[in-house]
């Protein structure tokens, strides 16, 4: 079950993300829409690194009754990104929260075996998302 926190004006299919999330836990998961400005102080704050980014996840500790994490998501990547390569924000955005829930279930791309790209892609290819997740992170 997602927790919405929009903090921007793009709209969000609710129902669709929690389709998703409900498809890899039943665990509470954050999800904040923002602008590009406050991604990149939460970056700088939580990675060290001032730049602004498209999707940030935040895995919690375990304890019951408490949410898995949180995930972050800049609007105006979401909206660029979907303009660049063609198709809806909608469709972006779905794209963007399955990276971001998977890193939050501890699936890592930068040190596992293809096990999160072969995760994405059953995932992009059940819920009849476009390709270019698996396309941009390959490599």
């Amino acid at each position: 079950m997602i927790e919405l926190d929009n903090r921007t004006s793009l709209e969000v299919n609710e129902t669709f993300l929690n389709a998703i999330a409900s498809s890899l836990t039943d665990g509470e998961i954050e999800l904040i829409i923002t602008t590009n400005e406050e991604i990149q102080e939460i970056n700088l704050q939580h990675r060290n690194i001032d730049k602004d980014t498209d999707v940030l996840s935040f895995p919690y500790e375990y304890m019951p009754m408490s949410p898995l994490g949180s995930i972050v998501i800049s609007s105006q990547h979401v909206q660029q990104k979907a303009k660049e390569l063609s198709h809806k924000i909608s469709d972006e955005l779905s794209l963007l929260f399955i990276h971001g829930l998977l890193h939050i279930l501890g699936y890592d791309h930068e040190v596992d075996n293809g096990e999160m790209r072969e995760k994405e892609k059953t995932l992009i290819e059940q819920f009849n998302l476009p390709q270019s997740l698996i396309i941009r992170t390959q490599g």
